[in-house]
């Protein structure tokens, strides 16, 4: 059978990284299987869906390179792939229902069911309210009035599926009440809508959270009613913050084009997630070619995994250090644009300067900011205010002089001449190469952290070098404020 899953996002936010765990177990799966991966809009909710929000989960799922073989843009044999424009077919299996004896129109106002609820809580308490409609066996009401629709829920027996990832699970079936397919306004209630589209759409596995697991009799039932074979289930657990409680913006960012925007690369992020909830062994780096070999169910936990900032920017720093320098100098690009400094991503002294500096980067934010400042104007260069305080006072103004002078003799201008001139003097003079390469390194970037000093001089070039040196003498004889 071949395999045919969907992710089935609501238009009516941003795309959640816990969702995005559960569209990457569907996507390896099918990428494993030679299957079909069906990206459905579920935006029936008047109120908050819109093309705005749409437009952010097909941007996300791009930009994560979650490509989709059915789905808006795309197209395919099963569309349309928004539930708006499926309205027709709901109905047509609505009245398939009525018509077997199986769903029935309810014209009971909410008043009337409001009534009987607070007539059953009045003995009972609030709990186990099951609306009993007074329709249910009547077939003298007007189609033509405002009604609902509703399935007739057998009275007796169990509904039960061997999840894929919890085993066999069982409900009775006196437990679920005559559950509404049709609202008077046309739109289907989200169990109706989802059998619809997984049975018309042929999925075979239905991967998704397991505070989803409330909806799976009905949608049997459904399958049930229309002798047709249900798809597997699978019910993940939840991707839960540190301290246990549901992952949300108190934790971290939640939004996956935030991350786009603080700089992730896509694989970064997607091992991680893949590894929160799934393993293979000790494993944990992988590239999206190893993850779609080796993707299974069988290790995927039961346990909701926490999430853990340091185990991602470990994960996403070596996925970000494993790009060319080249590639990760397209990719900083725009970074660089974002601090004010514009610079081509094909100049060779970006592609240069990335080698060494990438290996402090976690993030192309990272990243930019380190190599600010070999592309900044010598005037708009920030120092480190206690960098500057504790390395660029009087006694080292003589130092960096005697560093421009060795500088301007470099010939050729490149780190190993640079080593050889200034080691040279250092010995000779018997001062402490910390005393100098500290001064130096503040006068040359502002900071107290930057790849080694003659690797740092060659990138910044000649000319950038022996300036910001004489700069920094000037600043060594200026007493930081």
């Amino acid at each position: 059978m071949t395999v045919r899953v969907r992710f089935a996002p609501s238009p009516t936010g941003y795309l959640h990284v816990g969702g995005v765990r559960t569209a990457l177990y569907s996507w390896l799966w099918a990428r494993r299987h030679g299957g079909s991966f069906v990206l459905r809009i579920e935006d029936t909710d008047a109120k908050r869906s819109t093309p705005e929000n749409e437009q952010v989960i097909l941007d996300a799922m791009r930009w994560l390179g979650l490509d989709w073989d059915e789905g808006p843009d795309v197209g395919g044999d099963h569309g349309p792939y928004r539930q708006t424009e499926r309205m027709a077919l709901y109905r047509e299996y609505a009245e398939k229902l009525i018509a077997a004896g199986k769903a029935y129109r309810c014209y009971a106002t909410s008043e009337e069911i409001q009534a009987q609820r607070a007539a059953f809580e009045a003995e009972h308490g609030n709990k186990g309210f099951r609306f009993r409609s007074p329709w249910r066996d009547r077939t003298d009401g007007d189609p033509s009035q405002p009604h609902s629709v509703r399935f007739k829920t057998p009275a007796d027996g169990v509904m039960g599926w061997n999840d894929v990832l919890r085993g066999p699970i069982e409900v009775a079936n006196k437990e679920q009440q005559d559950f509404v397919l049709l609202r008077p306004n046309g739109l289907p209630l989200y169990n109706f809508g989802c059998f619809v589209d997984d049975l018309t759409m042929k999925i075979t596995l239905v991967v998704r959270g397991d505070d989803h697991i409330v909806n799976t009799p009905q949608q049997l039932l459904l399958y049930q009613a229309m002798d047709a074979e249900p798809p597997r289930f699978a019910h993940l657990p939840m991707v839960l913050g540190p301290d246990g409680k549901k992952l949300s913006k108190r934790h971290a960012a939640v939004s996956v084009l935030e991350y786009r925007d603080l700089g992730y690369v896509p694989d970064g992020l997607l091992n991680y997630l893949a590894r929160l909830g799934w393993s293979h062994g000790d494993q944990e780096i992988f590239t999206r070619d190893e993850l779609i070999a080796l993707f299974d169910w069988d290790h995927v936990g039961k346990t909701a995994g926490r999430y853990d900032l340091k185990k991602l920017e470990h994960v996403q720093g070596h996925h970000l250090r494993a790009h060319t320098d080249a590639r990760l100098a397209e990719l900083v690009a725009p970074f660089l644009g974002a601090r004010g400094i514009t610079v081509p991503a094909d100049d060779p002294r970006l592609v240069r300067a990335i080698g060494p500096v990438k290996l402090r980067a976690t993030t192309l934010a990272d990243l930019a900011e380190g190599l600010d400042y070999f592309f900044r104007e010598d005037e708009s260069l920030e120092y480190d205010p206690k960098g500057r305080k504790k390395f660029m006072g009087p006694d080292q103004a003589v130092t960096l002089e005697k560093l421009a002078e060795l500088a301007e003799q470099a010939t050729p201008f490149d780190a190993a001449t640079l080593e050889g001139l200034i080691g040279a003097w250092v010995e000779e003079s018997g001062i402490k190469m910390k005393l100098v390469a500290q001064p130096a390194r503040v006068a040359l970037t502002g900071r107290t952290a930057s790849p080694g000093l003659y690797e740092t001089m060659e990138l910044l070039g000649r000319e950038t070098t022996l300036r910001r040196l004489r700069r920094g003498a000037e600043l060594a004889r200026t007493p930081a404020e």
